[in-house]
């Protein structure tokens, strides 16, 4: 197998990654070190494929596929266009596979449901595809047992355990989301784009507490009603406008 030349530019890691020649034997033997892939954090690069459940993302010619919810899905753009994505990096004995998100809050949510027991890397995606990050947020601290069984996947003894094992850590997402993501008049949808919006300011180089800044600006000058109802590329363009 050819080597691979690690590490990449513009793949950001929490620790190093050993050549894959060195992980995967020629006879595809298990990995016996997990350190080797601990762990691809995001990824900047180009759509080079999309499917029903994945896509492949192009960094300087080595393709990585990612796969996604549907919502996180629906939110890229076409074959060729730059993306970037947060990244959860699972190491089994067999597989080396990547997760990915538009936001960090959807990141912070998908490890958050993977603690619930009899929740694995699958499932928790088919839960963000089903409801939206403020939504589930706010469907578990509610104990919404009906709502959560809506999901795909999800029957009432998970339901339940996601409200049993998560109802007091939903809060701490919640709170960290910061308050001008919070006080839109759509509560439900608002938290999403506003969160894409705030990604898409710091993919851009601006610093996070600048960007933040920035939508506490916006959402000043056009009043809360109409910034409750702006779409992510508005949002985008009043705050570069702000920035200029």
């Amino acid at each position: 197998m050819p080597q691979m030349p690690w590490p990449l530019p513009s793949v950001t890691q929490t620790t190093r990654l050993f050549n894959v020649s060195n992980v995967f034997t020629e006879n595809r033997k298990p990995i016996t070190d997990n350190r080797a892939l601990k762990m691809i954090a995001s990824l900047t690069g180009k759509i080079q494929y999309i499917a029903s459940d994945r896509c492949v993302v192009d960094v300087n010619g080595v393709g990585y596929e990612v796969f996604l919810s549907t919502e996180g899905l629906s939110r890229l753009l076409e074959k060729g266009e730059d993306v970037f994505l947060h990244i959860h990096t699972n190491v089994r004995e067999d597989a080396f596979i990547l997760f990915g998100f538009n936001t960090r809050a959807e990141k912070e949510m998908f490890l958050t449901l993977k603690t619930v027991s009899g929740i694995g890397p699958k499932l928790a995606l088919a839960i963000l595809s089903g409801m939206q990050v403020d939504a589930l947020c706010q469907a578990i601290s509610m104990e919404d047992i009906k709502g959560l069984t809506t999901i795909s996947g999800v029957g009432k003894k998970t339901a339940e355990r996601l409200c049993m094992e998560l109802k007091d850590k939903v809060g701490s997402l919640q709170t960290a989301i910061p308050e001008v993501l919070q006080s839109t008049a759509a509560p439900l949808s608002g938290g999403a784009v506003l969160l894409d919006a705030l990604s898409a300011l710091v993919n851009l180089g601006y610093p996070d507490p600048v960007a933040r800044e920035t939508l506490a600006k916006v959402k000043k000058q056009v009043g809360d009603t109409v910034f409750s109802e702006m779409k992510v590329e508005e949002l985008i363009r009043e705050g570069l406008r702000t920035l200029a």
